[in-house]
């Protein structure tokens, strides 16, 4: 495998030149999401260029800002606004766009892979852990062949698309069994991520009903499926409540305490014996910690497969010896909670993003021989958008907030969060025009397969040693040599 050891980071043919030693010290920062974004500004921000060369390592482009995924599935926000281009955004450091495969922290070193080309590996001498961490799933019958995540911005507009799409085609079939099929749409897992995806998409889609005539709001069914016995855990049960009877009243349908059995060819099966058909099924049921760090990788995990820190976030083993030179934060680490003894800060963007500052402050103190701080922060609140104008958000303890005014406190509170200047002026725009224009609901579901015309149109390949003739004629010299419909004049096109 090759191995880079060169103090700048470059393309992936330099990542295979002959090692050489270091004089600027290389801080290796795995994952470009929160917290990884945060660390690696905040640390370039700090140390010069003589200090330290920073390299991002991240399989996509941009960093997702995750609280904004079910507005931008609503169609509230562009898909383009709720991402940060980390070539952009991570001016002065070096990114390498691949996944990471292997950890050898005991060598200093870290395997990518590529999107394209070889794998290879990337010396360093601070290690950064912020890979944050993937869906959940279980060995359901049918959830891998028929259901989609809500884990990033392509999943999140891959299910506008797909709701949209099921009701154009619904709203011209008149099969009553294939059209309620069409127009059944079932979430699974009640947190944070499934109540918001459910309410935004249902917003959207019974907004969408008025451009069909066929489709009333009321022939629409969504449906949420959740393991325990209520939803939105992170905010009190009263206020969990109330978000579950106001959505009740919009027509959604709550399964508690309820498992998904199966679902093979998008039929429906529960726990507790409820079956019917859907086209459309989001997974939303937790998250796990990046599988490499448990599969690959030697620095100390707990029993999922998080990271374990102490609360200065720097990497130790069970038993709190510190592993020197690393760092971890954000949903794939163990971070405990100081004002809350016994218990790990929760994975959210609130923690993560504070998390990341702390940890690039810390390493900066280590570098000038200071100790690091432990991180700790109490919780300013919790916040959940359940549709437009609509919301539910717990603040400092004691401030409940519902309907509009934590619907406004959550975008508030988010566009602030949103990282870049430029993405908080996008997403502001984008809202006042929405307001003053109303909801853009259009589906673009080609732009996942955008080939599929073309495949169709393509003429098959001629067999061996039969002549291929290509001709390029116009509508009109196919008219002039008296063809039929296909060389009709352009006039006598337009008229029929």
């Amino acid at each position: 495998m090759p191995q880079n050891d060169l103090t700048s980071v470059t393309p992936a043919q330099e990542a295979a030149a002959t090692p050489r030693p270091r004089k600027v010290p290389r801080i290796v920062v795995l994952g470009g999401g929160s917290v990884g974004l945060y660390v690696a500004r905040r640390l370039r921000k700090k140390l010069k260029k003589s200090e330290a060369a920073i390299v991002v390592v991240d399989p996509r482009p941009y960093m997702t800002y995750a609280p904004f995924l079910p507005e931008a599935g609503a169609g509230s926000i562009d898909a383009r606004d709720v991402v940060a281009p980390h070539r952009r955004a991570l001016k002065g450091i070096d990114v390498l766009q691949g996944r990471v495969v292997e950890i050898k922290h005991g060598e200093k070193r870290v395997a990518i892979r590529p999107e394209e080309g070889e794998d290879y590996e990337v010396s360093y001498d601070q290690l950064v852990v912020g890979l944050g961490s993937v869906s959940r799933t279980l060995p359901i019958p049918g959830l891998a062949e028929t259901a989609i995540g809500f884990k990033n911005v392509e999943e999140a507009i891959a299910v506008r698309n797909h709701v949209l799409n099921r009701m154009d085609v619904a709203s011209s079939t008149w099969d009553a069994d294939l059209r309620k099929r069409m127009l059944t749409f079932t979430f699974i897992g009640g947190g944070f991520a499934g109540v918001e995806a459910i309410a935004e998409i249902e917003d959207m889609a019974r907004y969408a009903t008025r451009n069909y005539p066929t489709i009333d709001a009321e022939d629409l069914r969504f449906v949420m499926i959740e393991g325990s016995g209520r939803i939105l855990p992170e905010v009190s049960e009263p206020m969990g409540l109330w978000a579950m009877e106001e959505m009740k009243k919009r027509g959604i349908e709550f399964h508690l305490n309820t498992f998904l059995s199966s679902c093979v060819d998008g039929h429906v099966v529960t726990s507790t014996g409820v079956e019917f058909d859907s086209d459309t099924i989001v997974w939303t049921a937790g998250v796990k910690a990046n599988p490499v760090l448990k599969e690959a990788s030697d620095l100390p995990v707990d029993k999922i497969g998080r990271v374990t820190v102490l609360p200065t976030l720097q990497v130790a083993d069970e038993d709190g010896t510190v592993v020197p030179d690393a760092w971890a934060a954000g949903d794939c680490a163990a971070v405990p909670d100081v004002l809350n003894p016994g218990k790990f800060c929760p994975p959210n963007a609130q923690h993560a993003i504070r998390e990341a500052t702390r940890l690039a402050d810390n390493i900066v103190a280590q570098t000038k021989g200071e100790a690091p701080v432990e991180y700790k922060h109490k919780s300013v609140g919790v916040v959940a958008s359940l549709g437009l104008y609509k919301g539910v958000a717990e603040l400092f303890g004691f401030v409940k907030l519902r309907g509009p005014l934590a619907w406004l406190a959550h975008r508030g509170y988010h566009v602030m969060a949103m990282p870049t200047g430029n993405r908080k002026i996008r997403i502001l725009i984008g809202w006042i025009g929405q307001f003053l224009m109303g909801r853009e609901v259009i589906s673009l579901g080609s732009v996942h397969d955008p080939r599929d015309e073309f495949r169709k149109a393509a003429v098959p390949p001629k067999a061996p040693g039969e002549k291929v003739e290509q001709k390029a004629e116009s509508s009109a010299a196919t008219a002039a040599e008296g063809g039929k419909d296909e060389g009709a004049p352009a006039e006598a096109v337009a008229k029929r």
